[in-house]
């Protein structure tokens, strides 16, 4: 089933509007997030969507939708929002000391 874990962690999927060319910036967000994370991520997913739809889910609960948080996350911000998620004790690095 689309959003639960796959047994071998979290999953995550980036919803984007094609129509609106939002591909790079979805594809840069996964590269980031994998980066970080590496191995502790099951999955990351991109799904082409429409109507200017960008939403992050993390095993299929809300954590970014562009519309509600007022546009696109900030890097760090989404970085914070998975580990709070996913490992809320991990530490992010220098994300964490330059808040």
């Amino acid at each position: 089933m689309i959003g639960e874990d796959t047994g071998r962690g979290p999953v995550i999927s980036i919803t984007y509007c094609t129509g609106c060319n939002w591909l790079l910036r979805s594809g840069w967000m996964a590269q980031e997030l994998l980066q970080t994370f590496t191995t502790d991520l099951g999955e990351v997913r991109l799904v082409p969507g429409s109507g200017g739809v960008f939403r992050i889910t993390v095993n299929g609960d809300e954590i970014w939708e562009r519309k509600a948080d007022g546009g696109f996350p900030d890097i760090r911000e989404l970085k914070r929002r998975v580990r709070d998620r996913i490992d809320p004790e991990r530490s992010l690095g220098h994300i964490d000391r330059d808040s």
